[in-house]
């Protein structure tokens, strides 16, 4: 990569990260391309030259938020051993709404107002996506290394259970008494949503030290 280009990716990083923060403390219609220049300590014409509009950058950080969650289950193929690739995915879902709770904030709050920014990237892009990842669980129910159990409702279970952990952060904070989330948290929620899921779709689950 030459100097130009990094420099470049280094400021659309600085942008994208000074866009999250702010979406997730304003919102869409409170965030303004200038606060967000100023958080980034960058010029505002660098933001329209990078991404146009607000719009724009909004759905670009919203994307990116997308992309992220499911990169681990992305890679994932018939060939390989179900219980393990789903106690991975749980896990790296849980971590991210443990340390990255206002990225799924702000796509839950998207969702909920209509998807009206993202809802082409919810059919173009997460669609055939989601798609081709049921049709992995299928693979594995078909070889016989799990039993049946509707795909569909299993991710979503995933991502719900998960996603929880963030989007409901203040009241499970509340109800607990506790200050925040710590790595014991992590791995007692992971290893009981793990087990629970693993349980249900006929895998054993696996012992974590």
């Amino acid at each position: 990569m030459s100097k130009r280009q990094a420099n470049r990716e280094e400021i659309f990083s600085r942008i994208l990260e000074a866009a999250e923060i702010e979406f997730g403390l304003k919102g869409f219609g409170g965030a303004s391309l200038q606060h967000i220049a100023e958080r980034a300590g960058l010029p505002k014409p660098n933001i329209v030259y990078y991404f146009q509009s607000k719009a724009n950058l909004y759905k670009q950080v919203l994307n990116n938020i997308a992309d992220s969650w499911n990169d681990l289950f992305d890679k994932a193929t018939v060939e390989d051993d179900p219980a393990t690739v789903l106690d991975s995915f749980i896990r790296t879902k849980l971590r991210q709404s443990f340390e990255s709770g206002r990225s799924s904030r702000i796509f839950a709050q998207e969702v909920i107002q209509g998807a009206q920014h993202i809802g082409d990237y919810l059919k173009e892009d997460l669609r055939p996506w989601f798609e081709s990842r049921t049709a992995v669980i299928e693979g594995w129910i078909a070889a016989g290394k799990m039993r049946r159990v509707d795909p569909v409702a299993l991710i979503f279970m995933i991502w719900s259970t998960t996603q929880h952990y963030a989007d409901f952060e203040s009241q499970i904070l509340a109800l607990t008494g506790a200050e925040g989330y710590d790595e014991s948290d992590l791995i007692r929620v992971g290893d009981t949503l793990s087990d629970v899921i693993l349980r249900g779709c006929g895998l054993q689950p696996l012992h974590r030290a």
